[in-house]
């Protein structure tokens, strides 16, 4: 006896048949960000609490995206004054110098450090700058309600917010810097202007990556049965 269903759609050999994925946004639910229960959206004035720990829940983080940019200005403004005012004032018995951190990579490069040169060039000076291009990137597809890899765009954030949890270590390069001069030579050594505007850009950063909210990547996308690698 033949038990397929007489209104099944014939599909050919070897392909599976798509599968609608929805969201919990699309079915009026929330997830409590305290202790993950899922609960019907209520839509009322006031504001909605968890019914099992009574936190303040809600759909999408509140003006992430506004957040997010303040942040990611304020970040991108500082990060200027962070690369052109020297970061460290060396006085010794020869005179008074003082170094950008372009001028601290120049400085171990050309005395045939390069390892040091790279890591204080990668943590210092690319990495906050791609962090700040990346996180533009997204606020931007997400605010022209772009459905364009919403995967990589989601691998993207993640990267950015796994870097972020590293991000002290431009503070330790500072350090380190600092910890060499004065092993090398006799020295009186104090930060420089740039320094609270790198610690600044550091933290900034930081918090933008915290204040975005993923799931806006997802908000766009209709359901259907591709499947987005």
């Amino acid at each position: 006896m033949n038990d397929t269903p007489l209104d099944a759609a014939p599909r050919e050999p070897g392909v599976e048949p798509s599968t609608l994925f929805t969201t919990a946004s699309r079915e009026n639910v929330v997830s409590c960000h305290a202790c993950g229960l899922v609960q019907p959206l209520a839509r009322t004035i006031e504001k909605q609490r968890c019914t099992r720990c009574d936190a303040v829940v809600h759909r999408r983080n509140p003006d992430s995206i506004a957040r997010t940019w303040a942040l990611l200005i304020s970040a991108a403004i500082l990060y200027i004054p962070a690369n052109v005012y020297p970061m460290l004032h060396t006085s010794s018995i020869l005179g008074a110098e003082d170094d950008t951190i372009m001028s601290g990579v120049a400085l171990f490069w050309s005395d045939g450090d390069y390892p040091l040169a790279a890591v204080i060039f990668i943590a210092s000076i690319l990495v906050p700058m791609l962090k700040l291009l990346s996180l533009g990137f997204l606020l931007v597809s997400v605010q022209r309600r772009s459905v364009w890899r919403p995967r990589q765009r989601t691998r993207l954030y993640r990267v950015v917010e796994g870097i972020g949890r590293w991000s002290m270590l431009d503070i330790f390069v500072v350090t380190l810097t600092v910890a060499l001069v004065r092993f090398k030579s006799v020295a009186v050594i104090t930060a420089g202007p740039a320094a609270l505007a790198f610690a600044s850009v550091v933290v900034l950063t930081m918090l933008a990556s915290m204040q975005f909210d993923p799931r806006l990547i997802w908000d766009n996308i209709e359901p259907s049965g591709k499947k987005y690698d």
